[in-house]
């Protein structure tokens, strides 16, 4: 008898929260430990986030084993993911997040000072009292037992965490300065190694705060998360947790309340500040009809609100996921300093044997091992893009990891998208051209009958204009809609067409649309049975701030901005012309795929600027996909890596100045760090820099990083001109 074995199961991806983590090399460590874990297949720790991404094989790894393997690399994974807000009401006056930008700026200040202060202070000390001899006075009246046992107690912390690290064969960033209080302690220094220890914690200290003030920007948004609905159920209203309010059921929101769900308004009207999604600040009107968005805040006026959305799959749920997944997709600069850092520690440990190698000298060969500081080298690119990203996400600019802060600062051409990008997404209709024996009206019936079930803005334009005559329309069969050309089907026993020139090649020299079209506007060409019967004129609007924008987007650096559209020739040229840009028109969906791809061939890095529905392969398809006022939009946040939550294109500009501006602290951040790394190395081996000093000195890094990165926790947001 043969045995059949049962099919495994398929890798499973689940996520688990990991406290404790203060450093890159923090997230290294938890990162190895359970990438060691039998049946984990992939792991990514997020330090900002707090959280580890696992994938693995449910029928190997089980998530006690993760437990055991996180709290034996030192750390923790609590039992249940800590509380995510606090902040569970607002007031009419609207929810402030629990650390406003102003407040992060004053706190930054304070903390910066104080460490000033601290450092300034004991470099003094320390500088002064080795000049004098003071230290040395001081430490021969201390026993040297009693020395190494204050050095033992303050260190504690730092030396618990080499011991852990060396008993997995890991080495970190302090298990060189330890040797190097280790080397201080043998040769009978222990004040050496006291100091050594002070900036050790010092440093430890500032690169928490930098942390935690990265982490700041997206517990800012998750202050906003509202945490209960009120449900009406069975004729009452029921406080339920957010989580558990279900599509198709209605929700009451009372004024000066935060929405708590996504949904459609079945009653009422209020004013409501969407600022939380969308960054803007100027509320919005809302009726029956309209949508809302879970975290906006109801400020006047009561709603009864139908639910599509709760919990994590809301808009705001899905944005808050975003920025603390952000971190996954690391910025190329990032991976290169991460892999130097692995290099880095055998590196000085090389320099340091040869130091006592050559000088015999082992006050030299500590201060090199106490000088070097990999851990600043890698906190120098995450901490700057977090901090990025959260600044930016207040603003309602989504960016989905820094590898898309890196290659926008690189852009150099912008795509962009015709209906519902640079113009409005709301045509209107402005004229009808009846050529047979057909009225005016009854040309338009015909083609509001037609388009009833298309999606197209341009059929909701017809629509909308036969449902303002007061046409009435007929029922028809055999619907078709062909994707670039146009719809057909039967009406009364005819066969009844609306389409472009693609569609209608017989009406291209008609002068009425040669005319129509030389003046921007759109043709629909309606044919019966084959022969013309009229032209319906579509015209749309320009967005209003997008010439300004792409005048930004020029003095930025990009070199070629171009217009993709199925629109023909003559409407392409008159608006482009109006934009000052290229354009490339009659384009089919595949097309403007294909368009993104040649640019890519020739070189240039492609930013894909559309409405991210229609335009999701050539978003995708991008080097940098952004998609404009997407919010309530999955099929947008999928493919886009950069996502605008309203409509508005200055956010495009700011997203590249963002960029470039990101990528400038990060420069400035490395660069800093291998100067200092190259001459405290230096200095050290030569015996120049001791090893009081070079402890001292190792502190500066961290702290010079932490004061650079601090300044993209700022949102920096573009002038707008004022209505008026």
């Amino acid at each position: 008898m043969s045995t059949q074995l049962a099919p495994s199961r398929p890798a499973e991806t689940i996520e688990v929260p990991v406290t404790g983590m203060d450093c890159a090399s923090c997230a290294r460590t938890v990162e190895t430990a359970i990438g060691n874990v039998p049946g984990v297949e992939h792991v990514t720790v997020l330090l900002a986030a707090e959280k580890a991404i696992i994938s693995l094989d449910p029928d190997r790894a089980a998530v006690p084993a993760i437990r055991t393997a996180i709290e034996r690399a030192g750390f923790r994974m609590p039992v249940a993911a800590p509380a995510t807000s606090t902040a569970t009401t607002a007031t009419a006056s609207g929810a402030a997040p629990i650390t406003t930008e102003a407040d992060t700026r004053r706190f930054t200040r304070a903390v910066l000072t104080i460490f000033g202060i601290v450092v300034a202070g004991v470099l003094a000390i320390v500088v002064l009292g080795e000049g004098l001899g003071l230290i040395d006075q001081f430490t021969d009246r201390v026993p040297f037992p009693i020395g190494v046992a204050l050095v033992a107690a303050f260190g504690y912390p730092v030396f618990r965490n080499v011991i852990r690290a060396t008993l997995r064969r890991q080495v970190i960033s302090h298990t060189l300065m330890t040797v190097g209080v280790l080397a201080a302690l043998a040769i009978g220094e222990w004040a050496t190694a006291a100091i050594v220890v002070f900036f050790m914690r010092v440093g430890d200290y500032a690169e928490h705060f930098t942390t935690e003030r990265s982490r700041q920007a997206v517990r800012d948004l998750l202050a906003l998360a509202p945490q209960t609905a009120r449900v009406e159920r069975d004729g009452t209203e029921v406080e339920v947790p957010v989580g558990e309010a279900r599509p198709g059921e209605t929700v009451v929101i009372r004024p000066g309340e935060l929405i708590p769900v996504d949904g459609e308004v079945i009653d009422g009207r209020a004013t409501v500040d969407q600022a939380t999604i969308t960054g803007e600040s100027v509320p919005v009107e809302v009726m029956k009809g309209s949508m809302v968005y879970a975290a906006t805040i109801a400020q006047l006026g009561s709603l009864r609100v139908r639910v599509t959305s709760a919990g994590a799959d809301t808009t705001f749920g899905r944005v808050i996921g975003l920025v603390e997944n952000a971190e996954a997709n690391r910025a190329d600069v990032q991976r290169v300093a991460d892999r130097f850092a692995t290099w880095f520690l055998p590196i000085v440990g090389t320099i340091a044997a040869l130091t006592f190698l050559i000088g015999r000298d082992p006050l030299a060969t500590a201060a090199v091992l106490v000088v070097a500081c990999s851990c600043s080298l890698a906190l120098a690119t995450p901490v700057a893009m977090l901090a990025s990203i959260g600044a930016a996400a207040r603003r309602g600019l989504i960016i989905k990891g820094g590898r898309y802060i890196e290659i926008l600062d690189q852009a150099d051409v912008v795509l962009v998208d015709k209906t519902g990008t640079v113009t409005v997404g709301q045509p209107r209709l402005t004229d009808v051209v009846a050529l047979g024996d057909l009225s005016e009206r009854a040309v338009l019936a015909l083609a509001a009958s037609v388009e009833r079930d298309s999606e197209h803005p341009l059929a909701e334009a017809v629509r909308t204009a036969a449902r303002e005559q007061g046409l009435l329309l007929s029922q028809v069969r055999d619907f078709v809609a062909i994707p670039g050309e146009g719809v057909r089907a039967r009406v009364n026993g005819a066969t009844i067409t609306i389409g472009n020139r693609r569609m209608l090649p017989a009406a291209a020299d008609l002068p009425a649309v040669t005319e129509l079209e030389d003046a921007g506007k759109t043709t629909l060409i309606v044919a019966r049975d084959g022969n013309l019967i009229g032209i319906i004129a579509v015209a749309d609007q320009l967005r209003p701030d997008a010439i300004e924008a792409l005048g930004r987007l020029r003095r930025s650096g990009i070199q070629r901005i171009a217009m993709l559209t199925g629109d023909n020739e003559r409407v392409a040229a008159a608006i482009a012309g109006q934009l000052g840009i290229d354009y490339h028109a009659g384009l089919l969906p595949g097309d403007k795929l294909a368009i993104v791809k040649r640019e890519q061939a020739g070189g240039h890095r492609v930013v894909m600027v559309g409405d991210g529905v229609n335009d999701a392969p050539a978003l995708a398809q991008a080097d940098v996909g952004m998609a404009m006022g997407v919010r309530g939009s999955d099929i947008a946040i999928e493919a886009a890596h950069v996502i605008l939550m309203r409509d508005d294109w200055s956010l495009v500009p700011d997203a590249l100045a963002t960029a470039h501006r990101t990528m400038g602290v990060v420069r400035i951040n490395l660069g800093f760090t291998a100067v200092y790394n190259v001459v405290g190395l230096s200095l050290a081996a030569v015996g120049i820099l001791s090893p009081v000093l070079a402890a001292a000195a190792q502190s500066l890094p961290d702290l010079g990083i932490l004061a650079n990165s601090t300044r993209l926790l700022r949102s920096h947001h573009s002038r707008r001109p004022t209505d008026g």
